[in-house]
């Protein structure tokens, strides 16, 4: 598939939104058992399926590259990336069909950005409880396919991201500069955050802020990965100076997780100018990127709204710049 430049010369003025969701109108289980998979209920509509039962409605801006591309224009948006719903990674699933549920979702993300791949640019999925054929179908997305990179779960069964047996995964989104979404999965959050009716509100920021915590409080990976936590990257920038002094005291002299911290990305998607402001002071300036989780009912609407409440310096690099940059790493990786 051809990958447009991503240096700004063939991308259209406009805010780039790492952080949206899609999926096949006609995905199929790949295995009997609680797998997902869509039932198309009209022409624009469907419901994702769990097993026997119904997760969610959706419409066609999952699928349509034409009903995203106007809600696009509508936005002001130039560039999305787009993403599974995360409901559909199935980390926690046996691997062999967890890796063709994976192949069956690229294939679709690799046609629905391929009609209009100037605008749309895909975020893969990747059998990451199997990781010899993760790092296999992350090669294929980015060196086959065109991706930019692919979307992970916080938690890999009962694996966490910082556990070293994922490492070789790290290591070939390294090697390709691939841009890598991390993304909480609601059906692994806290039992408590979901008795309460607070898995969105608290449940995924805290699922987030365990994923992220280990990352900074383990030795650094490879350099050239980037790791981008979703919504702001949930509760983590407000527990950094906590962790800074736990870290003080278990492990004197090395790196804290606050310096740490900017070796990881996160999106914009926090609803509140002041929340985002901590995420740019923990993350970096340069570490934030616009995210809306379109198209979903609690998408940020219109798209980078919570950037009009912050400097224009700042808005420009959190609304295109800095995703230009991420890109960049992906499109200028080595080939064979």
């Amino acid at each position: 598939m051809a990958v447009p430049d991503v240096d700004g010369r063939d991308i259209p003025d406009g805010r780039i939104d790492v952080h949206t969701h899609a999926i096949a109108p006609e995905l199929a289980a790949p295995a009997p058992g609680r797998w997902p998979s869509v039932e198309r209920t009209a022409p624009d509509k469907a419901r994702i399926m769990l097993g026997g039962s119904v997760y969610r409605q959706v419409d066609d801006r999952c699928w349509s590259a034409e009903r995203r591309l106007a809600d696009m224009d509508a936005d002001g948006v130039a560039v999305q990336l787009v993403s599974p719903i995360p409901v559909t990674l199935s980390h926690d699933k046996p691997a062999a069909p967890a890796a063709a549920l994976c192949r069956q979702q690229n294939e679709f993300l690799a046609d629905l950005c391929g009609r209009a791949p100037d605008r749309l640019r895909a975020l893969g999925a990747v059998p990451l409880q199997d990781v010899e054929a993760a790092v296999a179908e992350l090669r294929r997305c980015v060196r086959e396919l065109g991706f930019a990179g692919v979307e992970i779960g916080t938690l890999v069964g009962t694996t966490e991201l910082a556990d070293p047996v994922l490492d070789p995964f790290f290591d070939e989104a390294a090697a390709l500069g691939a841009f890598v979404l991390v993304h909480p999965v609601d059906q692994t959050l806290d039992p408590r955050a979901i008795g309460l009716g607070l898995g969105f509100g608290l449940g995924m920021p805290s699922e987030t802020a365990i994923a992220g915590a280990g990352l900074v409080s383990r030795p650094p990976r490879r350099l050239g990965v980037t790791v981008c936590l979703a919504h702001g990257g949930g509760a983590l920038p407000q527990i950094l100076p906590r962790l800074d002094r736990g870290a003080s005291l278990d492990r004197p002299g090395e790196p804290l997780p606050t310096e740490r911290a900017r070796e990881l990305w996160c999106d914009s998607l926090t609803y509140d100018a002041d929340s985002l402001a901590l995420s740019v002071r923990r993350f970096g300036a340069d570490h934030v990127m616009c995210g809306t989780d379109y198209p979903f009912v609690v998408r940020e609407s219109p798209a980078g709204a919570v950037l009009d409440d912050v400097d224009p310096d700042l808005a420009a690099a959190i609304g295109r710049t800095n995703a230009l940059a991420a890109l960049a790493r992906v499109s200028s990786a080595p080939r064979p």
